[in-house]
């Protein structure tokens, strides 16, 4: 059993994500993938690290990430920190000959995205970014049905990505609305979940035509203040684009959808069959294919996850019971813990990411002069 040392940078919401992620996925698929020793944990307030290690279970705390980057044990660096972080801590992290495993976005520039893919291949190192939507078993099936050709030529796509998570103009700035730091609003924080999904099915995107609208133009600078702050990003953006497949995909996300909790759904069309799917619905996949016996049995039918589907079996032993958002990421956890140890492939390097960073930059520039405009790397 090979031990994993583990730093972890960031130790909010998605830093406890996954770390609870490690431990679940040692315990649900053994040890012969790794196991996970908590070194060193880094945030920026004392306080806040030293509980932390102390409630995750870390070893050793630290409020300077380079004692993480640093530490000659550590074998694996996690970053879960604001996007304006990521570029120079996985950087300094691959200099230092690390593993990385980085929170998506990889970059806000994608150029320093396709740089950091560019210095992981000259290091031989894992390096993977955490798109975990497309360990989703459901996406996987989805995956495989286009792949296998079950669903034909593909003609058409509609995809978003929306919740209302910052509906209430009362709430204040956060570091997402800021564009140094976040380098876009619900485009590339939620949008880019379905970005790198759709990335997975269909292959590279061509082109985009866009727009995007900011609806709440200021908030509170903090809870309660009556001073504002201009929201720098966009709390909606919806785009056309063009597959290299020859697929048309109309492609949005909100962040202020009235009502919409967790709505990431998609519909691929094909001459073959179409395929649905929404995310609030996880364990159901909507299906149609072509060439019935009975006219009476056209329609979609509802297919069930089950142990059948990839990823599902780990954790329910029959179809139609529910998994959940930390089980996509304790899937995520184990396809980078056999990355390392067993040297088995992977998807979501930082060139897949810097893909989806080039998306995001197309989409921004499309939105800005209104026009088509290129994908610049695909």
């Amino acid at each position: 059993m090979k031990e994993i040392r583990i730093g972890l940078i960031g130790t909010g919401w998605m830093g406890k994500s996954h770390a609870n992620a490690f431990l679940n996925a040692r315990m649900l698929f053994g040890p012969q993938d790794g196991q996970p020793i908590f070194q060193m944990v880094s945030d920026i307030q004392e306080e806040t690290v030293r509980q932390a290690a102390e409630q995750l279970g870390f070893e050793k705390w630290t409020t300077n990430w380079l004692d993480v980057i640093n530490d000659p044990q550590i074998d694996l660096v996690d970053i879960a920190t604001p996007n304006v972080f990521h570029y120079e801590m996985v950087k300094a992290a691959l200099e230092a000959g690390k593993h990385v495993y980085c929170e998506k976005p990889l970059c806000i520039d994608p150029s320093q995205s396709r740089e950091l893919a560019l210095l992981a291949k000259q290091k031989g190192v894992v390096n993977y970014v955490g798109f975990n939507n497309t360990q989703n078993p459901a996406n996987q099936y989805v995956k495989d049905l286009v792949a296998e050709g079950k669903l034909g030529r593909i003609m058409r796509v509609t995809a978003t990505y929306d919740q209302d998570a910052l509906l209430d103009p009362n709430l204040p700035i956060t570091w997402r609305h800021i564009n140094k730091l976040a380098g876009s609003g619900t485009l590339g924080d939620m949008c880019t979940h379905i970005l790198s999904v759709l990335q997975m099915i269909l292959g590279d995107m061509k082109r985009v035509c866009a727009v995007k609208k900011t609806m709440i133009p200021e908030r509170p600078k903090e809870k309660g203040s009556s001073e504002m702050q201009k929201v720098e990003n966009e709390d909606l953006v919806m785009f056309l684009a063009e597959y290299k497949n020859g697929a048309l995909a109309q492609l949005g996300s909100s962040r202020v959808a009235t009502g919409r909790k967790n709505l990431f759904s998609y519909e691929i069309q094909g001459t073959e069959g179409t395929v649905s799917y929404n995310l609030e619905r996880m364990g159901e996949v909507q299906v149609y294919f072509r060439g019935a016996d009975d006219v009476r049995d056209e329609g979609f039918r509802t297919v069930l996850l089950n142990p059948e589907h990839r990823g599902y079996r780990v954790f329910q032993p029959q179809a139609g019971i529910s998994l959940a958002f930390n089980d996509m990421k304790i899937l995520e956890i184990n396809t980078l813990m056999r990355a390392i140890t067993n040297g088995t492939p992977y998807l979501c390097d930082f060139s897949f990411g810097a893909k989806i960073d080039d998306i995001v930059q197309a989409v921004l520039i499309s939105a800005e002069t209104q026009r088509w405009t290129n994908v610049s790397s695909q």
